[in-house]
Formats: C-alpha cells, sequence, structure tokens
C-alpha cells in the first residue's frame, strides 16, 4: 500500500501536467471590450450626420458637444472609417428634440432643492446591408444639480456627462448589438 502510495504521488504531477492545458486550451473565453459587434468583413464604413437641436429651449453649443462625443465614441470603438456622405455601409442620422429643466426635490419652504436636465436625441440608423439591423428611437437622459446653482455656472460640465451617456445608450443600441 505504501509503494501504491508514492508510486501515485509521483505519478500525480505528471498527469496533471498532460491534463491542464488540453483543458484550459478548449475553455478560453472570448470577450470584445468595446462591445462591438460588427462584422469588419462587411461593414467598412459610417457616415454620421449633424444632429440639429429641433427643441423648445436651445443651448448652441450643445449641438458640438453632443455630435464630437458620438464621433469619437464610434471610432474609439470600432475600426469603422468616418465618410462624408451618405453611401456608406452604416448611416447615423438624427436631431436634438429636447433640453428641458424640471425641479425635482422640494425643501421644507417649497422651494426646489435639486433641478434635473434632461437632453434627449432622436437617431434614425440605417444597416445598408441588413435593414433588420436599423433603428429610429430617442434616447434620453439626464444629471440632477443643486438648484441654488445657475444653470450658466454648470451647463457646459453637464451637456458633456449627458452627451457622454447619450453616445453610449446609441452605441449599445445600434453598433453594440446588445
Amino acid at each position: 500500500m505504501a509503494s501504491e502510495l508514492r508510486f501515485f504521488r509521483r505519478l500525480l504531477p505528471l498527469l496533471l501536467l498532460m491534463w491542464i492545458p488540453p483543458l484550459t486550451q478548449s475553455c478560453i473565453p472570448s470577450y470584445k471590450l468595446n462591445g462591438s459587434a460588427i462584422n469588419y468583413d462587411i461593414y467598412k464604413t459610417i457616415y454620421i450626420s449633424e444632429f440639429p437641436i429641433r427643441a423648445a429651449l436651445v443651448y448652441p453649443p450643445l449641438q458640438q458637444t453632443f455630435e464630437n462625443k458620438l464621433l469619437d465614441g464610434i471610432t474609439r470603438q470600432t475600426r469603422l472609417q468616418t465618410v462624408s456622405t451618405p453611401n456608406a455601409d452604416l448611416e447615423m442620422t438624427g436631431e436634438i428634440t429636447g433640453y428641458s429643466l424640471s425641479p425635482q426635490a422640494v425643501g421644507t419652504d417649497a422651494y426646489a432643492t435639486q433641478t434635473r436636465l434632461t437632453i434627449t436625441v432622436r437617431v434614425k440608423y440605417t444597416d445598408h446591408r441588413n435593414e433588420a439591423n436599423s433603428v429610429d428611437q430617442s434616447f434620453s437622459a439626464y444629471r440632477d444639480f443643486p438648484a441654488s446653482e445657475m444653470l450658466t455656472d454648470v451647463q457646459d460640465q453637464l451637456c458633456e456627462e449627458i452627451s457622454a451617456e447619450l453616445t453610449d445608450l446609441i452605441f449599445n443600441a445600434t453598433l453594440g448589438n446588445w
């Protein structure tokens, strides 16, 4: 019994060395860190139009801020080449349809203590290679800020943050193919 145990102890490391490599090679998970599900053999180009502001309340720098965030997000997370004409494999058009302020929290004196800035963007995403992947949808995001602060003091920062969130939402619904 003792000799069998010694033999098994010597054989065990050798068996483990032979058994572990095939096991780890066959079970390697594959992840796409950017969430993109694009077949680059089929899709090579994307056209992104301007997103004009069609909201009742207009903050002119918002259009450029949003467009820059959207373009940066797509070029950072994909290998698609952006083109300046709509005859691309993928096309993204739209407009900023909402820019609104609303009181959120009310203090004991019946005045608002928090204000919410909400931005809504309508996006029409067209997949010219597979129409089933096309999307026509509105996306909204918001940020709250203390009512004691002036909107003009926090507006640029809030628009940056909201535009970044909207870009993520749009990417996940279109190119991310979640």
